[in-house]
């Protein structure tokens, strides 16, 4: 062999050598974080005072290869919001990104010269998006199949779903905040009643604006104006309800320009029937009887239906702003049965679940929207069902439902300006004593991560910045593989 040929093997060997101990630093490196934290989520950790065995973290690639970081992984916690990951891919496997739900108007006669001579019955199915513009559209369709009025009563058929008495003060003794509101085969307008509160300096005073028709006459209001910041303007407000009337007190920050208030005051019943006397007058319509629940006879003829956008763009809205009342229509919608109910949507997605050979042992449901303090699953399990959405057909409508890192949903003012801004896909969840994340990271080597972070802790609340670190140590491997 010529000194050339010897120099050039000699290359090689070390070449090979140096690339052997490379994988092999790069392997104990891995090993050495499946079996901890990274320095910066440690630190951040121990900052907040949120003990290492209260929190669960799992990364790994979309490749399914094994984890890059794991970390008290296979205990079960509470996921908090992080549980609409579950119900939103279930949904659109089993239901398909098409599906959607009907709302119809029916009447077991014609109507005659504008009048129904009899009732008329609202069937709902369980649509989690039938808004106020909506409930005009279909108001409006009745109108223009000559039905002026109504010389009956108004019948609400919820017969599509079978539900338990719900008691909206249960979770959190708030009992009118919006998110409290219980699933409803017949749901308008998710239950709640929008105001504006608007500061007027001139008057010294502070208007609330009715936005939803026929609640203006329901609402006293005795607030007055505040000063300092803006942050916690809805804390500083006591809303009461004397009967039907809810009573706003406190002093509201001018600082705050308009505001908009929900709340859900009303049952169910007479959320629907207000809504329906004061959007049927304004389209010269008139209702002669009363407003009752009951079903809508066999041989009943539709007059008008709605039919609610597809499911695709309902898991979006469900995802992006973490609405608890519209993933627990979906999550019912999951029964095949009718009536459906929480446990036969239950049996439905561990029915899903096993056919996907993800039997997640110690997963357990409630209502599917995370609003729980029931429900349980581990990082471990939701990595595989992230990994098992990355492999599915509905992995983009999926994906795209999840809030972007500083950009939109949940996440548009947090890390903004980082270098997880716009490359993390991730549904957050947040109780009292819990703080979650999960979804997916595009480092900036161009690879993607299955990340999960649970903490389940009375100090919870402070662990936003070490969820902060891992995204931002995990983002910029990318620039030290390059490197």
């Amino acid at each position: 062999m010529t000194t050339t040929g010897i120099r050039l093997r000699a290359r090689r060997i070390a070449a090979g050598f140096s690339r052997f101990v490379l994988l092999g630093a790069l392997a104990v490196a891995q090993a050495a974080l499946a079996g901890g934290l990274p320095a910066p989520v440690a630190g951040a950790l121990k900052e907040a005072g949120i003990p290492a065995q209260n929190v669960a973290v799992l990364v790994r690639g979309t490749g399914g290869e094994p984890p890059l970081l794991s970390h008290n992984a296979r205990e079960p916690m509470n996921p908090a919001s992080v549980m609409k990951l579950l119900t939103t891919y279930a949904a659109l496997e089993i239901l398909g990104p098409a599906y959607t739900w009907k709302t119809e108007a029916l009447a077991d006669r014609p109507p005659a010269d504008g009048r129904l001579d009899g009732d008329l019955y609202l069937r709902g199915s369980g649509d989690p998006r039938l808004a106020l513009e909506q409930f005009w559209l279909l108001l409006r369709q009745l109108r223009t199949r000559g039905v002026s009025e109504i010389g009956g009563d108004l019948v609400l058929d919820r017969g599509a779903f079978a539900l338990p008495p719900h008691d909206p003060a249960e979770f959190d003794n708030e009992p009118l905040r919006p998110y409290n509101a219980g699933p409803d085969a017949l749901l308008v307008n998710l239950k709640s009643l929008s105001f504006t509160l608007h500061p007027d300096a001139e008057n010294a005073r502070i208007e609330v604006w009715p936005e939803t028709p026929g609640a203006d006459q329901f609402v006293r209001n005795q607030l007055t104006p505040g000063s300092g910041a803006c942050s916690d303007w809805r804390e500083r407000l006591r809303i009461d309800q004397e009967g039907e009337v809810v009573v706003l007190r406190g002093a509201y920050p001018a600082s705050c320009g308009d505001k908009s208030l929900n709340l859900s005051p009303w049952s169910a019943d007479a959320q629907v029937e207000r809504l329906f006397r004061a959007l049927w007058r304004e389209l010269g319509g008139t209702l002669r009887g009363h407003v009752r629940a009951g079903p809508a006879p066999a041989g009943a003829r539709v007059l008008a239906a709605h039919e609610s956008p597809a499911l695709g763009e309902i898991v979006r809205e469900i995802n992006k702003f973490s609405n608890n009342v519209m993933a627990r229509q979906v999550f019912l919608t999951l029964d095949p049965a009718r009536p459906a109910t929480p446990a036969g949507a239950q049996r439905a997605v561990r029915a899903w679940l096993s056919g996907k050979g993800l039997g997640l042992p110690e997963l357990v449901l409630d209502n599917g929207s995370g609003l729980s303090r029931k429900e349980r699953v581990s990082a471990e399990s939701l990595a595989r069902l992230l990994l098992a959405a990355w492999q599915s057909p509905v992995m983009p409508e999926l994906m795209s439902s999840l809030p972007l890192a500083g950009v939109d949903g949940t996440l548009r003012k947090r890390m903004t300006g980082g270098a997880a801004t716009g490359r993390a896909h991730l549904k957050t969840g947040y109780l009292e004593n819990v703080r979650t994340l999960a979804g997916y990271v595009l480092d900036n080597g161009g690879r993607r991560w299955i990340v999960v972070f649970l903490i389940n802790d009375p100090r919870a609340r402070l662990g936003k910045p070490a969820m902060d670190a891992l995204l931002q140590w995990l983002t910029e491997r990318g620039d030290a593989r390059e490197g």
